[in-house]
């Protein structure tokens, strides 16, 4: 009898365990939800002012709201200040074995790699195509902003930021050349005779446009890219990889003419540190033209607390559109093009409380959220185009990057292969610029492209 009641008491306590399990986030005394993101909230943390936001802003505001509508809502936020390859992997295992949060930050590059792996799921399948349809931030937001969340045409998720990539110029500089303060390119050959304008002033590099290793993914985003773009050409493309094509040759050639002419420092190229001795030479008047993010203007040359500030950045420095090789000839026969990145956020969907879960992002979306976060945490430009009119207005530059860049800008195929294409590219720059030709460079990466991905996925003639 005994042993009975002590097996009748370990079923009651198993069901009562199962039962609070059960009701973890989906009912009793309230729902529980989390957030992660690559940041946190500490002195010289990681997205500091981003982590600092989430906590202290969103997450009370949203359980206040949820709290209005009679429901009572829990949020937690899982802060992570690591290497963006580590939280990667880390998310990953948490998204493959069911665990993890139930928003979680992605960058826009990895989206193609977690959807393949199903590690991810479309909106439309986990709340409902009528849902994600219905919120109104999509209307504010550029088709080619929608893409970083996008895989082969489909939703996975709601953007948050984004940026865009110009030619900035120190109109110092540019005086002493003979050229003009409101300077605006219209095919590659004028930038390359600003260059050699440059090149007259004594001290200066004329154009500083990464290549090579040692610069890695700025070298593919502030180079390749951007040029590639402005072949017509993007780098996949009808279910290919861009290989030795004629277009391709075409981006090497620029390469070889500018750094042939030594309007670029090819030594600088091949330097470890390369990218911020680039941008410590711009700061000190040193470089003529340089192509870079709108993160070079508002983190590195803030004059409050950029990595190297220059006090005169508002009347020094100057910023044009990157011109396609010729006019018309860019993708989608665009006059000009750039390169932009970013991320958002994604839904988990082994989440217990998906719909709230929605919610909870569309809010992390709103005009009130973003504006905040530009309010406490600096200038950035978000996904919205509502909020970047009226938080940007005080910054020309990027209101500029904003209104002008965003509707012409093209984004990096998000696919799993993309990081060893990306590595393939960088070497075809490092060629170039030590003095392989253009044949022979371009040969080389037709092959290790193949090699990367397959021949039948790569395109050449």
């Amino acid at each position: 009898m005994a042993s009975n009641w002590r097996m009748f008491a370990a079923v009651v306590s198993v069901s009562s365990l199962l039962v609070g399990v059960a009701a973890c986030g989906s009912g009793g005394d309230g729902t529980s939800l989390t957030i992660t993101a690559n940041a946190i909230n500490s002195a010289g943390g990681k997205n500091a002012a981003e982590a600092k936001w989430i906590e202290d802003w969103v997450i009370p505001k949203f359980v206040a709201q949820q709290q209005a509508k009679g429901a009572t809502v829990k949020v937690k936020f899982q802060a992570t200040g690591v290497p963006d390859e580590d939280y990667k992997s880390r998310i990953a295992k948490d998204l493959k074995t069911g665990t993890g949060a139930d928003v979680v930050s992605l960058d826009g590059i990895w989206v193609g790699e977690f959807a393949e792996g199903e590690q991810i799921k479309p909106l439309d399948d986990l709340v409902g195509a009528d849902k994600v349809k219905a919120w109104d931030g999509w209307q504010h937001m550029p088709d080619t902003v929608q893409q970083l969340t996008s895989y082969h045409g489909t939703q996975y998720g709601i953007p948050q930021e984004t940026d865009g990539r110009v030619l900035f110029f120190n109109r110092t500089l540019f005086a002493q050349a003979g050229l003009p303060a409101d300077w605006q390119p219209t095919s590659w050959d004028q930038v390359l005779e600003a260059g050699r304008k440059l090149k007259a002033v004594p001290g200066v590099t004329p154009v500083q446009l990464n290549a090579g290793t040692s610069f890695g993914e700025a070298t593919t985003t502030q180079g390749i890219l951007p040029l590639l773009a402005g072949t017509g050409s993007t780098l996949f493309e009808n279910g290919k990889w861009v290989g030795n094509t004629a277009k391709f040759r075409q981006v090497l050639d620029f390469y070889r003419a500018l750094y042939g002419e030594k309007l670029g420092d090819a030594e600088l190229q091949q330097d470890a540190k390369g990218r911020e001795k680039s941008f410590e030479k711009f700061a000190k008047g040193q470089v003529g033209i340089l192509l870079e993010s709108d993160y070079f203007w508002r983190g590195v040359l803030n004059p409050t607390g950029g990595s190297f500030p220059m006090a005169e950045r508002d009347t020094q420095v100057g910023w044009a559109k990157i011109p396609a090789a010729t006019p018309g000839s860019g993708v989608r026969q665009q006059d000009f093009v750039s390169m932009s990145g970013g991320g958002g956020r994604v839904l988990n969907p082994k989440s217990k409380n998906v719909g709230l879960a929605w919610e909870l992002l569309q809010f992390m979306n709103s005009p009130e959220a973003f504006t905040k976060l530009i309010a406490d945490g600096g200038p950035r430009i978000t996904a919205r185009q509502d909020v970047n009119a009226d938080a940007l207005g005080g910054d020309p530059m990027l209101t500029f990057v904003s209104q002008q860049i965003l509707p012409i800008t093209s984004l990096r195929p998000a696919l799993p292969e993309y990081t060893q294409v990306s590595k393939a590219l960088q070497q075809a720059t490092l060629d170039v610029v030590t003095g392989k030709s253009t044949t022979d460079a371009a040969a080389a990466y037709g092959k290790a492209v193949a090699e990367a991905v397959g021949k039948d996925k790569v395109a050449g003639d």
